[in-house]
C-alpha cells in the first residue's frame, strides 16, 4: 500500500487530495482532502485508469494559416499520448476546414476522432487561382 497526494483537476479549487492506494490490487482504499464528490471520482479515476484530452496542431495544405488547432474528441487512455501525437505530427489536412470537423478517425486504434477547433478558409491565393481557372 502507498500513500499518493495529487491535486484535483475537477474544478478551480484544486483540492489536496491524499489517497491511500493498494498498489497490488491497483485499489483506491480511501481518498481524502476533497470538498465534494468530483475530488473523489478523480483520485479513482486518475489512479486506476488515466486519461487526458489531446490538443495540438494539424499542418494545413492551401489554408489562410498553416495550421489547425485540434483536439481529441473525448479523453483517450494517457499511455497513447505518444502514438497519438505521432499520428497528428504525420498528418497533413486540405483547406477548408471547419470547426468540429473530424481530422483523424479512430486515431491510435482508441476509437476516438480528432476534431478541429478552428476554421481555416483556403488562402486567398488558392481562391484567386481557382477564380482565374473559371474564366
Amino acid at each position: 500500500m502507498s500513500i499518493k497526494e495529487l491535486t484535483c483537476i475537477g474544478c478551480p479549487i484544486g483540492c489536496a487530495l491524499t489517497v491511500d492506494f493498494d498498489d497490488n490490487k491497483k485499489v483506491v482504499l480511501s481518498v481524502s482532502g476533497n470538498n465534494c464528490k468530483i475530488g473523489e471520482r478523480y483520485a479513482h479515476k486518475e489512479l486506476t485508469n488515466p486519461t487526458r484530452i489531446v490538443t495540438s496542431s494539424i499542418k494545413v495544405i492551401d489554408g489562410e494559416l498553416a495550421m489547425v488547432s485540434v483536439k481529441t474528441k473525448e479523453d483517450i487512455p494517457k499511455d497513447k499520448i505518444f502514438d497519438i501525437m505521432k499520428e497528428i505530427h504525420e498528418t497533413k489536412v486540405k483547406a477548408p476546414i471547419s470547426i468540429g470537423d473530424v481530422l483523424i478517425h479512430n486515431v491510435a486504434g482508441t476509437n476516438v476522432d480528432i476534431v478541429a477547433t478552428k476554421n481555416i478558409d483556403k488562402s486567398e491565393y488558392m481562391k484567386f487561382c481557382k477564380t482565374y481557372k473559371a474564366v
